[in-house]
């Protein structure tokens, strides 16, 4: 009786370990990671220049992403409504970017609503990742 019990908790402890494990690496990733999954989304390498275009761009609505982040997001930005000084976005100027999958897809469909009117595609969100990583300090 009292193996089987041991036998049950290690089994839970296991249980919940592997799933620490696999939340964990759910969520903390590096830039090159994430922009390697959307590429693997679209089947195809993303195209920084593409990205800063979009980035730059506006798509129908009063906003472009460089309208908070500037046209060259490796200084401090600040949102165009609030005023909120938002830090640099490119990877290579804040090393915290992209680095949390579940805050990178919360950011970006957010954002996306506000620039675009619809969340990006995993082509766009590429692009723009590989925009962002390329610049250097």
């Amino acid at each position: 009786m009292q193996a089987s019990w041991q036998s049950t908790l290690r089994g839970v402890c296991l249980a919940s370990g592997l799933s620490l494990g696999l939340w964990a690496s759910a969520h903390a990733t590096t830039p090159a990671d994430q922009l390697a999954a959307y590429s693997a989304q679209v089947g195809a390498a993303a195209n920084p220049a593409r990205g800063q275009q979009f980035f730059t761009s506006k798509h129908g609505k009063d906003w472009a992403c460089a309208s908070c982040h500037t046209a060259v997001p490796t200084v401090d930005g600040k949102h165009a409504s609030t005023g909120k000084v938002i830090g640099p976005l490119a990877p290579a100027f804040n090393p915290e970017r992209f680095t949390d999958t579940a805050k990178t897809e919360k950011w970006f469909r957010r954002n996306c609503n506000d620039v675009v009117g619809r969340e990006c595609t995993a082509g766009e969100k590429a692009d723009v990742l590989a925009w962002l990583t390329s610049l250097k300090r």
